[in-house]
């Protein structure tokens, strides 16, 4: 037993020096991950969560991740017809935020690893096909002087899609407008500067919100 423990053991971490790519299951409550990762390998698009709270930075298969939103991430709904789509004002909602907090959870979209010139006016397209659980989800930022931004919202059907030039790093603000388990399934497309269309693929990603 112990033999073949260590077997499968070593096995596991060859693939993960070969690809690059963490495929235990685990649970992230706090740090900086970027749960959209996207990048470029030979001529193929990928969608890979990286998880940077573990040094050195691993790439995760989403579907090996459970993204917990602690109950310190609990907020309510401010004022302002800007921020209805989260529900009425004042109500409880729960927020992994734009700007990093100590103890929550820091969730942010990345394609710095697709290199210029292979795709399309450099830009690749993301979109929310699908959620699945207690109440709503979307994801926003907010800028100067209060404005709101909606990126993704199921309140109001989907699927939604969102340009992101290459090179990009960038954060927004994940809310969820009950406590318990979301499943949010997430696919990036592109055209290749040459022709042609490249997919991801649809990846689920799994959210657990603490009440």
């Amino acid at each position: 037993m112990i033999a073949r423990l260590t077997a499968a053991a070593l096995a596991a971490g060859l693939a993960l020096l070969t690809t690059g790519t963490a495929h235990a299951a685990v649970t992230i409550s706090s740090g900086h991950v970027d749960a959209i990762d996207i990048d470029w390998t030979g001529s193929t698009l990928t969608l890979d969560l990286r998880d940077s709270t573990v040094s050195p930075a691993v790439d995760r298969d989403p579907s090996t991740v459970t993204l917990n939103a602690v109950s310190a991430s609990k907020s309510t709904v401010p004022s302002g017809s800007a921020y209805s789509f989260l529900g009425a004002p004042g109500s409880t909602f729960w927020v992994l935020p734009q700007n990093q907090v100590s103890g929550i959870l820091w969730p942010g979209l990345d394609t710095g690893g697709v290199p210029s010139g292979v795709l399309l006016n450099n830009t690749v397209t993301v979109k929310l096909v699908s959620v699945t659980g207690p109440a709503d989800f979307s994801v926003y930022t907010t800028g100067f002087g209060g404005s709101v931004s909606v990126w993704f919202d199921s309140g109001n059907g989907l699927p939604d899609s969102r340009n992101l030039a290459v090179n990009t790093h960038a954060h927004a603000n994940w809310a969820f407008e009950a406590a318990g388990t979301y499943t949010a399934v997430f696919e990036v497309t592109a055209t290749k500067a040459a022709g042609g269309s490249v997919t991801t693929g649809q990846k689920s990603y799994t959210f657990t919100v603490q009440p």
